[in-house]
């Protein structure tokens, strides 16, 4: 099972409030697939370990312009982990953290979370 990380949206994830990520890649994902939620995966310091969070399965993605948000309404910002955000405070979150342009075409990847034995 593959690792994504939730750096950006820990305590949203951890609460199961986050149920859509947009990225840059991640192309091969289909629905079904499975993954690991984790706090974070890269950049990792000497002695820091992967610490996971939830099993989350793909309910579906779609390549999409990163402008395009503002046409799901402010529901969306809930379901991708920043309420209270609007579309163009993500819009410049996500350009300034991934280093793109407005008009990138990111992975808009909705998922639900996957009850964990013994939970």
């Amino acid at each position: 099972m593959r690792n994504m990380s939730f750096s950006m949206t820990t305590e949203a994830f951890r609460r199961r409030e986050k149920t859509v990520t947009r990225r840059l890649g991640w192309w091969f994902l289909k629905p079904g697939d499975l993954l690991q939620g984790v706090e974070k995966c890269q950049g990792l310091k000497k002695g820091e370990h992967v610490v996971g969070m939830h099993v989350i399965r793909v309910l579906g993605c779609a390549g999409e312009h990163l402008d395009l948000i503002s046409d799901y309404g402010p529901d969306e910002l809930d379901r991708e982990g920043f309420p209270g955000q609007t579309a163009e405070e993500f819009i410049d979150l996500f350009m300034r953290h991934n280093g793109v342009g407005r008009d990138a075409t990111v992975n808009r990847i909705v998922f639900e979370y996957v009850e964990e034995p013994n939970a």
